[in-house]
């Protein structure tokens, strides 16, 4: 198991990408906890994975919220006395362009993207230094990488996660801290399908947009958690500082 004897920490593990993260983690081995507003879907989530024989912990938490991030991050260390892996897999996507984008738009995806992955680094940061060890995995996107239609403030918050990671593994690396990004492109996901909507698009022309990267499809939230696997476990020691696409070649052009 690759991360046997590890815990990790998911924001956004409520569905999509991040259940599908904590699943594989707690099958390989780490004991889980993940963060949500959705009780309902965070209970569920545990669930599974104790059915599956792993050990999992729901914290309901808003990561733009500084006390909810020390809480979540407090809870991870009384409930298995250490912490090992964060996953900043929180984020909200509005579909506008600039003139379209509000202000509330704005600050909401700015907020948990960029500011909720700030925040839950500078509370987890201190455990992983005090351990002499950790791997903090921040999820950007394909669009944090190059532009993307009406997506301004997306595009903003993601890219500056991208550019925050690199400055953060700079800073810790000397501490034993590997701080590194990945960056999917279109995932089936319920943001997509969310996403679909409110472009007035049919989820069959919304797939078909895909079509037009060089593996010809969307990418599923499995693979995306297989890029941060590798990311959380020894296998890449010697990786930091790194933006690794998972986009199916989207950003290759």
């Amino acid at each position: 198991m690759r991360l046997a004897q590890k815990v990790a920490l998911i924001t956004g593990g409520t569905s999509g990408i991040g259940a599908a993260t904590a699943g594989l983690f707690a099958r390989e081995g780490a004991a889980v906890v993940i963060t949500g507003r959705s009780e309902a879907r965070g209970r569920e989530v545990v669930g599974q994975i104790e059915r599956d024989g792993g050990r999992a912990l729901f914290v309901r938490a808003d990561v733009c919220v500084a006390d909810d991030c020390r809480r979540a991050v407090g809870a991870a260390v009384s409930a298995f006395g250490r912490l090992d892996v964060l996953f900043n897999n929180a984020g909200v996507f509005v579909a506008n362009d600039a003139v379209s984008c509000s202000e509330e738009e704005w600050d909401l995806q700015v907020d948990v993207s960029l500011k909720g992955t700030f925040l839950m680094c500078k509370v987890a940061l201190p455990v992983m230094i005090a351990q002499g060890s950790g791997s903090i995995i921040n999820n950007s996107s394909g669009w944090g990488m190059v532009g993307g239609d009406r997506a301004v403030a997306y595009c903003a918050a993601k890219g500056g996660v991208v550019v925050m990671t690199k400055a953060m593994a700079i800073d810790h690396g000397p501490q034993g801290v590997r701080v590194n990004c990945i960056c999917p492109g279109d995932t089936v996901t319920p943001m997509e399908h969310q996403d679909a909507e409110h472009r007035g698009l049919t989820w069959e022309a919304y797939v078909a947009g895909a079509s037009a990267r060089p593996l010809g499809r969307m990418g599923e939230p499995i693979e995306v958690a297989m890029a941060a696997l590798f990311l959380a476990s020894d296998e890449s020691s010697f990786i930091t500082g790194a933006v690794l696409p998972v986009d199916g070649g989207g950003v290759a052009g």
